[in-house]
């Protein structure tokens, strides 16, 4: 799902990872390799597993009376904490060991 949401440039993600001083690309390209996706290769759709059906309930209550948007997604994978995209994203606004 993370993938899919830095596919689509969304801003308010785009500011939200500007402010932890996260590249988007850098992001993108992690989240790739993770997956073990090829350079090819493209996904048509978002497997519903129990993780995402969690995800888009968390994103859901954020959201309230208005339309999901995808900053509420991107905040609830951040927020449920598990799996390998809030690792990444975590890892991302963790602040740089001391040398």
């Amino acid at each position: 799902m993370l993938f899919a949401l830095l596919d689509e440039h969304d801003p308010a993600i785009e500011e939200q990872l500007r402010a932890a001083n996260a590249s988007l690309a850098g992001i993108h390209a992690e989240v790739k390799r993770a997956l073990g996706t090829g350079e090819g290769r493209i996904w048509e759709g978002i497997l519903l597993t129990p993780r995402v059906r969690k995800i888009i309930a968390l994103a859901g209550e954020q959201a309230g009376d208005r339309e999901i948007e995808p900053i509420d997604l991107f905040e609830a994978i951040r927020n449920e904490g598990g799996g390998t995209a809030a690792a990444i994203l975590q890892l991302r606004n963790s602040p740089a060991p001391d040398r």
